[in-house]
């Protein structure tokens, strides 16, 4: 239903055997330092215009502060220090509610994220409004948060990241994320991009993009910058595609990111620089013109909302470079 088998030869797809296990195998032991997002925050540390900030971890019905020494506040430009450096009120975790109580103020908000897994199903928004805070955008009593959060095990919080005008105008009720899969090349000795798509929400995917959960697919032009149409997940048999976007009237055929070759190459960059992880699945949110943060990467990323535009396996350097891992 996904696939065009009648203009495609299906033996040009990636089989969901071929991701599930062949690509696995792929980054050997590295998929751990990928698929722990605490650990990929740390990997990230070299680029720090590119990751968010991650505050702490909730673990056991508490927040692990990660700067125990300081308590830090949010701010429009970023965070500053609330309590002074080594004060003895500050302690390396407490109840999340009262960091929050602490923290938060009026429009501010968190993503909490499990510390493993994909797909979107982890992942939660928090925002403080008027004195009264929202999960998911629902608005939910001090209480009722607080044994929420008290069965969030393991889950990093995050700060949210603004995504850039042209995001926003697609779909403003999620963060729209780009989707872009990096190979290294061994032989030519470089980072290559195969295909990328940019994901765009909607009113059954919020709070997340995630094709699987009813988002738009769009293909990135490796190029120009400029999207594709944007397909939708086939939950009657059928994949729609969408010039514009079906609830916002947003174009989304022709309309390019800002500053994309910029983002690209900083990406290769990047990836080159990991290159002892050859093959990853990045998702990024575009912040700016040329500009944007990593909110977490895929060691054996998911290839469903790629080859709905096109097989992969038609091009020959991608083909190649699975043939050299042992997964064609």
């Amino acid at each position: 239903m996904i696939y065009d088998f009648e203009s495609n030869d299906p033996a040009a797809y990636l089989t969901d055997y071929q991701r599930f296990v062949g690509t696995k195998r792929i980054n050997g032991h590295w998929n751990a330092l990928i698929d722990n997002k605490l650990a990929f925050h740390r990997v990230l540390g070299e680029f720090p215009a590119h990751r968010p900030t991650v505050y702490g971890l909730l673990v056991n019905g508490r927040l692990h502060a990660f700067d125990p020494a300081q308590q830090l506040a949010l701010t429009d430009g970023g965070i500053e220090c609330k309590r002074s450096p080594g004060s003895a009120t500050t302690q390396p975790t407490e109840e999340p509610i009262d960091w929050l109580d602490d923290i938060l103020s009026d429009g501010d908000r968190l993503v909490l994220k499990w510390f493993s897994g994909g797909g979107g199903n982890n992942v939660h928004f928090l925002e403080r409004v008027d004195g009264k805070y929202r999960f998911d955008g629902e608005w939910t009593s001090e209480s009722d948060l607080v044994e929420t959060l008290a069965g969030l095990e393991d889950y990093l919080v995050c700060e949210f990241v603004e995504q850039a005008d042209y995001a926003d105008e697609l779909f403003p009720d999620t963060a729209n994320t780009l989707r872009v899969l990096t190979m290294y090349d061994d032989r030519a000795r470089e980072a290559f991009v195969p295909i990328a798509i940019h994901r765009i929400g909607t009113r059954d995917s919020v709070p997340v993009d995630n094709f699987s959960n009813g988002g738009l697919s769009a293909q990135i032009d490796r190029e120009t910058g400029a999207l594709s149409a944007g397909a939708e997940y086939p939950h009657d048999g059928t994949v729609g595609w969408h010039e514009t976007h079906p609830e916002t009237d947003a174009r989304i055929k022709g309309t390019t990111i800002p500053g994309w070759a910029d983002i690209r190459d900083r990406l290769l960059e990047i990836a080159e620089t990991l290159s002892h992880v050859p093959y990853v699945g990045w998702d990024l949110v575009v912040t700016d013109e040329g500009e944007f943060r990593i909110i977490e990467a895929n060691s054996y990323p998911g290839v469903t909302s790629l080859q709905v535009h096109r097989p992969l396996l038609t091009d020959d350097r991608t083909r190649r470079f699975y043939r050299d891992h042992g997964v064609v």
